[in-house]
C-alpha cells in the first residue's frame, strides 16, 4: 500500500474552514479600507491652561475668586475628511474646577481657544473658540467636566496638514494672561 504524503482533500478543506470564515459576509474589504488618518500634534498651552476669575471689579485675592479652573487633558481622534478635503482633528477637553468664596451661583461657562499653528511658528493660522459648563452640586467645592466634541478641519495635503499643531488654552485676558505669566506652571 502507498500512502500519499499529502494530506487527503477532505482534511484540506477542513483545515481551510477557519480560514474562509474571516471572508466575505462583511461590507468592509480590507483593501479598501484607507489606513488610520495621520494625527498633528495636540497639545495644551502652559500658560493658558489656568483660569482664575475674580468678581467685577474686586481685587484678585482669595476671597473675590469665584471660580478657579486648569484645563486637565483633552480627548483627540484624526479622520480623513470627507473628499480628499484634508483631515478632521475631533477634539474634547477636560476641566477641573474649584469653586471660590465669591461665586454665587451653580455653574460657570469657562471658554477656551483652539488655535492652530505651524511646527515651530507663532503665527496662528486658525482659531475657533467654545466654552465649557461645569456645575457644581449644592456645597459641592470641586467639580470636573468635559466639553462637547469639537472638530478642527485642517485643509489640504493630509501629510501637510498632519504637521500641524494644535494647541488648546482657555481664552484669557491680558490680565489673566500676566498673573498666570508671573505664577508660573502650577
Amino acid at each position: 500500500m502507498i500512502r500519499s504524503a499529502r494530506p487527503p482533500a477532505a482534511l484540506l478543506a477542513l483545515l481551510a474552514l477557519p480560514l474562509l470564515a474571516g471572508c466575505g459576509g462583511s461590507r468592509s474589504n480590507i483593501l479598501t479600507q484607507r489606513p488610520q488618518a495621520p494625527c498633528p500634534r495636540v497639545a495644551l498651552l502652559a500658560e493658558a491652561v489656568d483660569l482664575t476669575r475674580y468678581r467685577e471689579g474686586a481685587r484678585p485675592d482669595l476671597a473675590a475668586m469665584e471660580v478657579d479652573a486648569r484645563l486637565t487633558g483633552f480627548q483627540a481622534r484624526c479622520d480623513y475628511a470627507p473628499r480628499d478635503a484634508g483631515l478632521d482633528v475631533t477634539l474634547r477637553v477636560q476641566v477641573a474646577a474649584e469653586r471660590g468664596p465669591a461665586s454665587t451661583g451653580t455653574t460657570a461657562d469657562l471658554p477656551y481657544v483652539i488655535g492652530v499653528t505651524e511646527e515651530g511658528e507663532d503665527r496662528v493660522l486658525n482659531r475657533g473658540t467654545d466654552a465649557v459648563r461645569i456645575s457644581f452640586d449644592r456645597g459641592e467645592r470641586r467639580t470636573s467636566a468635559q466639553g462637547e466634541e469639537m472638530v478642527v478641519r485642517l485643509p489640504g495635503d493630509v501629510r501637510r496638514a498632519a504637521e500641524k499643531v494644535v494647541l488648546i488654552g482657555f481664552q484669557l485676558t491680558p490680565e489673566q494672561l500676566a498673573a498666570n505669566r508671573r505664577r508660573g506652571v502650577r
